[in-house]
């Protein structure tokens, strides 16, 4: 037999794409009162589907460099949107000071601790020490969707809830400073030029206030496109979420042509977007289109770490390095989610919480890519190893506690977590 029967690899390939997205519709509603996660069972088929000797494609982020940094960046971006569209809270700085607070105590300690940690305790330069901190700190907006708010207007917007979805949403841009500081040291390393005035200039002062002047401007347009043009001409009108996605694209093209942060500016034009107009049905398709996309794509990366674990990214990694994976899981992000929440009125549990479900995941590959992408580093297997390494404890860690932790905290505050079950069925566990 010549076997001219097989079907070729692009039948395979809409074949196999066909029940990735069946499994997207359907496994969440089987997960959702499981102490699983989507993203376990879906670095598990990814670990399965790569461990075929049929399979040849390479899913290790070192053999696809540039691949791996974009397809990141896209996933956290739409995330990002996603995430901004479904705030209810109005932006106020008083009303926002769970969000200040991670931000600006929990996440530089957070940064600071696990350079220390790296550098000193396990002896790694300190470029690389820095690099890795930087992807390290932040909150991932991709995985964390069961710690984060409901879609909009359903009020599943509880402290917790909004300071995890609001952190997620803005400590992925003011990440990025630490990032290009590791860049700057490491090309001054070589060359020896001054780098700490534009650093500051550049890189923190204009990138962040232009992520977020770009973001007001281009929500306030889109605002204005979608809501408030004559009404035969509304976008609205059309009932097309895809203009979210559209929203995202201009906003993070447009910033990143200024060259200023674009994921600042993303989550930014999501909030003004919806400030527009806040409690339009529109606001509801948009999201849903948002989450669609996000979790399509989110499943395409997980079974491609998967795979990635299957083929050994995890090799370079020593008993040392998961030592400290699990000292900045269990030991920095709580600590100083804590520190960062003295003062702060909410009770125990709700502190506990928001200090717990520092979840990391998709960010952290982006920022140690585009690190990677930007400098010369030795030992590039080892820093992968140890970021799949901590995703994927985060992802276990995070992905089986919190349904009976945030179940647990529910009924704490007087919510019956099974009425909201029924009462949005629509409600998808991503975390």
């Amino acid at each position: 037999m010549d076997g001219s029967w097989l079907p070729d690899s692009y039948i395979l390939t809409l074949t196999g794409f066909g029940f990735l997205i069946a499994l997207v519709a359907w496994l969440p509603l089987v997960l959702k009162r499981l102490p699983l996660s989507l993203p376990i069972v879906c670095i598990v088929l990814g670990a399965a589907l790569f461990s075929l000797p049929q399979v040849t494609l390479s899913p290790l982020p070192l053999d696809h460099p540039k691949i791996t940094e974009r397809f990141t960046e896209f996933v956290v971006i739409i995330a990002l949107m996603g995430a901004g569209l479904k705030l209810d809270r109005i932006f106020d700085w008083r009303r926002w000071t769970v969000t200040w607070r991670l931000l600006s105590v929990t996440m530089p300690l957070g940064i600071a601790a696990i350079a220390l940690l790296l550098g000193w305790g396990l002896g790694m330069p300190w470029v690389a020490a820095l690099l890795l901190a930087a992807s390290l700190a932040p909150t991932d907006p991709v995985l964390a969707a069961d710690v984060q708010v409901g879609p909009p207007k359903t009020g599943q917007e509880d402290e917790v809830r909004f300071g995890l979805t609001s952190e997620a949403g803005l400590n992925d841009g003011l990440a990025f400073p630490f990032v290009h500081l590791a860049i700057a040291l490491a090309a001054a390393a070589s060359s020896g030029e001054p780098w700490f005035l534009e650093w500051v200039t550049y890189r923190v002062l204009w990138e962040i206030g232009g992520g977020v002047a770009a973001g007001w401007l281009i929500g306030r347009a889109f605002g204005w496109l979608t809501f408030h043009v004559p009404a035969e001409t509304k976008l609205a009108k059309t009932g097309d979420g895809l203009i979210a996605l559209s929203a995202t694209l201009v906003s993070y093209g447009l910033t990143e042509v200024i060259h200023c942060y674009g994921f600042l500016s993303v989550f930014v034009t999501a909030l003004v977007f919806r400030s527009a107009h806040r409690e339009h049905d529109f606001q509801v398709q948009m999201h849903e289109m948002t989450e669609q996309i996000e979790r399509i794509a989110m499943m395409v990366l997980l079974l491609l770490f998967g795979g990635a674990l299957a083929q050994g990214i995890l090799e370079p990694v020593t008993w040392i390095d998961t030592a400290a994976a699990a000292v900045i899981l269990l030991v920095i992000r709580p600590l100083t989610g804590l520190i960062g929440l003295i003062g702060f009125k909410a009770n125990r549990s709700e502190k506990l919480t928001l200090a717990f479900f520092g979840i990391r995941g998709v960010g952290s590959f982006y920022y140690l890519a585009y690190g990677l992408n930007h400098m010369e580093m030795a030992g590039a297997e080892r820093l992968w190893g140890l970021v799949g390494l901590i995703v994927l404890m985060s992802v276990l860690l995070h992905g089986l506690t919190v349904t009976p932790i945030m179940r647990s905290l529910d009924r704490q505050q007087g919510r019956d977590p099974d009425a909201e079950d029924e009462a949005a069925p629509s409600e998808l566990k991503n975390p």
